[in-house]
C-alpha cells in the first residue's frame, strides 16, 4: 500500500453557500490532505456539513475561500473531462434506468475516454470487465438494473467508478438502504480498493462504528467544533471521538475504541 504520495490537499478551505447578499460558512479554514492508497471516512451527525464538503472536494460545488488542490493543480482549472479522469462519484440515489443491464451501466463509466457515440474500444470492454471482476458481479453482468437488491446496485454503482479508472473515488453514504451483510461487504470492498489498487477512497457515512473498525483515516465534521483528522487511535487518546459524537445516552468505550448505549432500567 503506498501510502506517500498526496493525491488532493486543502488550502485555507471555507465551505458552504451564498444565496443573495447572504453567505453561509459550513467549515472553515481547512487544510488537510488526502493520500493515495487508503479508506478515509468522513463523519459527523445530520446537517454537520458533510455533503457540502464532499461537494466541494469533488468540484460539484464551488468554495467560498481558499482551494482545492488535485495532484498540485488547483480543481478550477480541470476541464471537465480531465477532471472526470482524476475522480469519480458514487451518490447515495438509487440510478433510475429501465432495459439496461448491469454490464452497459458500468460502461458508462467509460463516457469519459470514448468518443461522441460512446463506441467502446478493446480497452475500454477489458477497463468494464476488470471492474465486474473486482466488485464480484459477474453472474449479475446481464441482470435489468431495476431487478438488483439494494446492495447489488451499489456494487455495481461501485464497479461503475472503477471502470472510469480514476485515482480518486468518492462516496456519499455509500451503505444507506443496506441491511448489514451488505453494508460490510460493501466497506470491506472498498477497503480492498484503496489498498490494493492504491486509490484514494473518501467517503461520508453515517455507519459510525464500522467506519471506526475499516478506515485508515477519519475526518470529524462538525458546525462549531470544525474538522479534525487522525487516526481511529489518535482520535480516541485526544479525546476528540468523545467530544465529537458522544451523548447523555452514547458512551464511548475507550478500551475498543467503540461507541455504547447507556440503557436505563
Amino acid at each position: 500500500m503506498n501510502t506517500s504520495d498526496t493525491v488532493i490537499e486543502t488550502r485555507s478551505l471555507t465551505t458552504g453557500y451564498v444565496t443573495g447578499r447572504d453567505r453561509r460558512e459550513v467549515t472553515s479554514g481547512l487544510s488537510a490532505t488526502l493520500m493515495s492508497g487508503r479508506m478515509v471516512s468522513l463523519l459527523g451527525t445530520n446537517g454537520s456539513g458533510k455533503s457540502t464538503l464532499l461537494r466541494t472536494l469533488s468540484g460539484i460545488q464551488p468554495a467560498l475561500s481558499g482551494e482545492v488542490m488535485i495532484s498540485g493543480k488547483p480543481i478550477g482549472e480541470y476541464k471537465s473531462r480531465e477532471l472526470a479522469h482524476t475522480l469519480s462519484m458514487v451518490l447515495t440515489e438509487r440510478p433510475q434506468l429501465e432495459d439496461m443491464n448491469v454490464e452497459a451501466l458500468v460502461g458508462l463509466g467509460r463516457a469519459p475516454y470514448t468518443d461522441f457515440w460512446g463506441r467502446m474500444r478493446a480497452e475500454d470492454r477489458k477497463a468494464v470487465s476488470e471492474a465486474i471482476d473486482m466488485t464480484g458481479i459477474g453472474e449479475l453482468s446481464h441482470r435489468q438494473v431495476q431487478t438488483l437488491s439494494d446492495g447489488e446496485r451499489q456494487k455495481v454503482m461501485i464497479a461503475k467508478a472503477l471502470a472510469q479508472q480514476t485515482p480518486v473515488i468518492f462516496l456519499d453514504e455509500p451503505t444507506a438502504f443496506l441491511d448489514y451483510p451488505s453494508k460490510v461487504e460493501v466497506m470491506m470492498l472498498l477497503r480492498r480498493i484503496a489498498h490494493d489498487m492504491d486509490k484514494t477512497i473518501f467517503m461520508s457515512t453515517h455507519d459510525l462504528d464500522m467506519a471506526l473498525q475499516i478506515s485508515d483515516v477519519l475526518w470529524l465534521i462538525d458546525r462549531k467544533l470544525g474538522v479534525q483528522i487522525g487516526t481511529h487511535s489518535a482520535l480516541t487518546e485526544n479525546g476528540m471521538l468523545e467530544r465529537y459524537f458522544a451523548r447523555p445516552d452514547i458512551r464511548f468505550d475507550r478500551t475498543d475504541g467503540l461507541f455504547k448505549f447507556i440503557l436505563s432500567d
